[in-house]
């Protein structure tokens, strides 16, 4: 009966490995491709892309590269790196977005334009933020497809052209949810927290690794409850909704990065369709 039982629970892991879900797959400036590879079948392959390494899964008897388009990326056909004992390029097609504009207007003008003390610290900031979204760790057991991290209304989709009090900025690299000051954010699958800390535009900020160049980041946050190097598990809270640094209202700002890129985080929550 043991052996039984022992053996139901292994054919049960095998499964929930062999259907393990991937984020979904839009092929556009911003967005994620899901690059079969041609790798042996119990080799591990390493994939690049822009110099950037490239998260790889398992599915079934298959290996899939999970690759971030960057918003600049001009649409035609990108290739990819892959070494699994030989090296060897592998296309993808990009094809063309356009994405809407939002015009937003800021009472505290060093927000829009910042002086000569602000830059340098957000020169700093910036180093340390790009660090964070640069680390690497190898994870075989990630969860690719999340929870949302707090509840309330999308206000503002990724990849928006934005204007602040008239003047172009940036694109939206997040996606933005109303909710009152004080509700709590959760950790949207396990992972370790990589960097806190207090920043100019974005405000207090929590930066979490799930491993194989996936990375999170929550911003505006009214406080942190989490420390760099916790471990967390799927909807532990890690602060609060706030607004502080560059906001007009309470709300969370969060960020999804996939190799070294800034992505769609819708593309990795249940598709409700």
């Amino acid at each position: 009966m043991v052996r039984k039982v022992l053996y139901c629970w292994l054919l049960l892991m095998t499964a929930g490995v062999y259907a393990i879900e991937l984020p979904r797959a839009s092929n556009v400036p911003g967005g994620v491709a899901i690059v079969e590879l041609p790798a042996a079948q119990h080799q591990h392959p390493r994939a690049w892309y822009l110099h950037n390494r490239v998260m790889v899964i398992r599915r079934g008897e298959r290996w899939f590269a999970i690759v971030g388009i960057p918003l600049g990326t001009k649409p035609g056909i990108h290739t990819i790196t892959v070494k699994d004992g030989t090296r060897e390029k592998v296309s993808f097609r990009v094809r063309d977005k356009m994405y809407r504009e939002q015009h937003l207007t800021i009472g505290n003008r060093r927000m829009v334009t910042p002086d000569a003390k602000d830059l340098k610290r957000i020169r700093r900031e910036k180093r340390e933020i790009m660090a964070a979204f640069s680390h690497w760790r190898d994870n075989q057991q990630i969860e690719p497809v999340f929870s949302l991290p707090v509840e309330g209304p999308l206000s503002s989709r990724f990849g928006l052209r934005r204007f602040f009090n008239g003047q172009p900025r940036k694109p939206h690299s997040g996606l933005d949810i109303a909710a009152p000051k004080g509700s709590p954010i959760r950790a949207p699958a396990a992972g370790v927290v990589v960097a806190t800390g207090n920043f100019f535009f974005n405000g207090n900020t929590v930066l979490i690794d799930h491993g194989q160049g996936l990375i999170t980041m929550y911003c505006h946050m009214d406080h942190i409850d989490v420390e760099k190097d916790d471990v967390l598990i799927k909807g532990q809270i890690i602060g609060r909704v706030g607004m502080t640094g560059r906001v007009t209202g309470p709300h969370l700002h969060w960020s999804v990065s996939l190799n070294n890129t800034r992505v769609d985080p819708e593309l990795f929550l249940p598709d409700t369709k």
